[in-house]
């Protein structure tokens, strides 16, 4: 009843706030214009999912499906500018609303979430001192890999790497995201991007031990991305070839990543979307959890977007392989094709996808078949 109460009382402030400020919406499209150097900006994201899940047995035949009907996003956006080279961004987030999950073993108890609450998903600052320099504080996206870093927007294949996160829970992260500094930069004419930061990571008793250290780099070949959130697609719109590599760590706890992305155009209209993320995790003796046993990590997409009939089909492969032999019975194997229908681009789209999980070398677990559709509406 108190988290029905507090949503309700968000929404009618949002409503009134946006009232109040629907000439400047009207005559800025959007964009609230204070004065020249003090601007607002306002946005949504919605994701539907409709998500069939079950496992199949040696043969390949699924006896039932897990049946879901939810909200994988609703995020409300708020970003712009309160003084000269002085920007924010903050996003709300109600993940998997509605999404059912099952407990126990076998059979298990099954848990609605009707509401999961709104969460704070992004909050920072960002003081522009130069094009070289610029200082950014508060929740933000840990640099780890380019999928990592991706937005939501626009993935090409129905969701992020499924290990692209790995490192959550045990950096006590939120989504990917920690509380610190981070220093971003561009040169080269642009082409070449960094970012290191110190965030808190995991805070041990007594709160004593060693903060948590970041970084990346990243060199574009042909046209330059300067933008917090990389785009999962162009749409052949630009041409990109990236290549980046990062680092994390606390204490014992490593991961290092390399990754390289590709969107080229192809013919009138047409284009081709392509990268490859890979990621090589150690919890060392810092986190000695079974998420984080010694273990490497690959993602690779691609998608051919056809400008004429404003699709895209893709293929996804995933393979989750441990180091040690004695825990070589964790591998996985992931497939996944689909189909997107972009009529609006990311402002309104539709994307089908199948994937097949596999456990090839646990006899004990049986793989399984995944149907999802998604629905998106976007605006910011």
């Amino acid at each position: 009843m108190r988290s029905r109460i507090s949503l309700n009382r968000f929404t009618l402030v949002s409503l009134a706030l946006l009232i109040a400020f629907l000439p400047g919406i009207a005559n800025a499209q959007a964009i609230i214009k204070v004065n020249d150097t003090v601007n607002f900006r306002l946005g949504i994201l919605l994701q539907g999912w409709a998500d069939w899940n079950g496992q199949s047995d040696a043969a390949g035949n699924t006896a039932g499906f897990q049946q879901n009907l939810f909200l994988r996003r609703a995020r409300l956006f708020v970003g712009g500018q309160v003084a000269k080279d002085v920007t924010f961004f903050f996003m709300t987030d109600n993940p998997n609303l509605g999404k059912t999950t099952v407990g126990g073993s076998t059979a298990g108890t099954a848990f609605k979430q009707p509401n999961t609450g709104f969460i704070i998903q992004d909050a920072y600052l960002e003081w522009a001192i130069a094009n070289e320099f610029r200082l950014q504080g508060g929740l933000i996206l840990i640099p780890l890999c380019r999928n990592c870093n991706s937005s939501a927007v626009n993935l090409v294949s129905m969701d992020y790497g499924t290990w692209s996160f790995q490192e959550n829970a045990s950096t006590q992260s939120s989504v990917g995201r920690d509380t610190g500094f981070q220093l971003k930069g561009y040169l080269a004419n642009d082409h070449f991007e960094y970012r290191i930061g110190t965030y808190s990571g995991f805070r041990a008793p007594g709160v004593k031990n060693s903060l948590r250290f970041t970084g990346r780099a990243q060199y574009n070949f042909f046209d330059v991305e300067k933008v917090q959130f990389y785009p999962g697609t162009y749409f052949g719109k630009k041409k990109i070839l990236a290549v980046g590599a990062s680092f994390d760590a606390q204490s014992d706890y490593t991961a290092y990543a390399a990754d390289v992305f590709l969107d080229y155009p192809i013919g009138k209209g047409n284009g081709i979307t392509a990268q490859a993320d890979f990621i090589r995790y150690d919890g060392g003796a810092t986190f000695p959890t079974a998420a984080l046993l010694k273990q490497d990590d690959l993602f690779l997409e691609a998608g051919l977007f056809v400008g004429g009939l404003k699709v895209m089909p893709f293929l996804r492969y995933e393979i989750q392989k441990y180091q040690d032999d004695v825990n070589q019975k964790l591998n996985k194997e992931f497939f996944q094709a689909g189909l997107g229908w972009y009529p609006y681009g990311s402002n309104f789209n539709i994307k089908g996808g199948f994937t097949r999980k596999q456990f090839p070398n646990d006899p004990l677990t049986a793989s399984t078949n995944q149907y999802t559709v998604q629905v998106q509406v976007f605006y910011y």
